[in-house]
């Protein structure tokens, strides 16, 4: 079989993320299926450099993936002609410098979000990358989750009618560190380090709401820090500077109203880490990360309000668990094997550095609402 070889320069697979998410589950996968198929005498097979600062981190990340490359001197990888594509899963402050650098090298961009510590880098990054004319994407792996994926087709097929509403539930108990070990890296929790929740999250919401259920109109969003004290990984105390949870509620086109909390300092009590519900005229579904549920309007029960006995009807009866009509891989890998077509085969590629700005924009909107404690019209983006 002919392989159409890609060197990939990863930078940042020293995290959690960067290195489950993307390099285990997603480049090695890739690599041990055979490479991202195109047809039966063709693939794509990605060559891996991986790129950090700890040298021993590096070297062992290699060995558990099986990989032979790695260096602690981006500069020299970036200036090698093996390397086609960058990407960036560092701590967002250090993201733009990198990835400029790696734009001006001639290099495709791939890296997560957000894409840039502030609106102004996105935009920024977005303009060196269309000048140079290399191709680029940004990570919106929710779009490819399976609880998602069924919400939307049961968008397509006209189950819900005409949809009012979406709400989200999302997030987990973090621990603060003082008799159990923090299950989040610090820097999450510290403003002055990029971190906070609306931040990290309404970018995912942005490019969910946008493209299942209608463009984002305004935002209102409440910040709190409800943790003001955690212990870093070190066993260090420090001030908790960033806001740990967020309750933003979004107005969509179409006259759809969302609302999603996220929360650090929440337990769960509902089937997934992240669960949404959406109504309609016609029917409703709940949504998780991977199972979905729907309620039709014929199968929707009649309550009696009566608070002095006991509530005679199960309310999560009556609800079908939708069956999947195909195998979802994981999502983060499908959007990888994506941008690898997309730079190889010039396939069609919509989550670009443009996207992932408008996920900046939306956060940025969000702490702008909470500061002004008012609602916040989502403007189009003028690049």
């Amino acid at each position: 079989m002919k392989e159409h070889r890609i060197g990939i320069i990863m930078n940042g697979v020293t995290g959690r993320m960067g290195k489950n998410q993307h390099l285990l589950r997603s480049i090695v996968a890739i690599r041990n299926q055979g490479g991202v198929k195109i047809n039966d005498e063709e693939c794509i097979m990605p060559d891996v450099i991986l790129v950090g600062r700890n040298e021993s981190k590096l070297r062992s990340i290699c060995k558990e993936a099986g990989l032979e490359k790695m260096t602690t001197n981006l500069d020299e990888a970036l200036q090698s002609n093996q390397y086609q594509i960058y990407f960036d899963a560092q701590v967002t402050g250090k993201r733009f410098a990198a990835v400029k650098k790696a734009i001006e090298a001639g290099l495709h961009i791939y890296c997560e979000k957000p894409s840039g510590a502030s609106l102004d880098e996105a935009i920024e990054m977005y303009r060196m990358a269309v000048a140079k004319g290399v191709k680029h994407g940004v990570v919106q792996d929710k779009l490819w989750l399976p609880g998602i994926l069924e919400i939307k087709r049961l968008i397509d097929n006209g189950f819900f009618g005409k949809i009012l509403s979406v709400r989200g539930e999302f997030g987990y108990w973090v621990f603060e560190g003082h008799s159990v070990p923090p299950n989040r890296p610090s820097w999450n929790y510290r403003k002055e380090d990029d971190g906070g929740i609306i931040v990290d999250m309404l970018c995912h919401w942005r490019y969910v709401l946008d493209n299942v259920f209608g463009k984002v109109k305004a935002v209102s969003c409440l910040g709190a820090t409800h943790i003001d004290e955690r212990i870093d990984e070190n066993g260090k105390p420090y001030k908790a500077t960033a806001d740990d949870a967020a309750y933003a509620t979004f107005e969509l086109e179409g006259g759809i109203i969302a609302h999603f909390n996220s929360s650090w300092a929440t337990r769960v009590r509902r089937d997934d880490l992240l669960t949404m519900q959406i109504d309609g005229t016609k029917g409703s579904a709940v949504a998780g990360l991977r199972e979905c549920y729907t309620q039709s309007y014929e199968e929707t029960p009649i309550p009696v309000w009566n608070p002095d006995v006991p509530q005679p009807i199960n309310f999560f009866q009556n609800w079908k668990k939708v069956v999947p009509q195909e195998h979802y891989e994981n999502a983060f890998k499908v959007q990888w094997e994506m941008f690898l077509r997309h730079v190889v085969l010039d396939e069609p590629f919509t989550n670009d550095l443009m996207e992932g700005a408008k996920g900046i924009q939306l956060a940025e909107l969000g702490i702008e609402s909470w500061e002004k404690r008012s609602w916040v019209d989502v403007n189009e983006l003028k690049f």
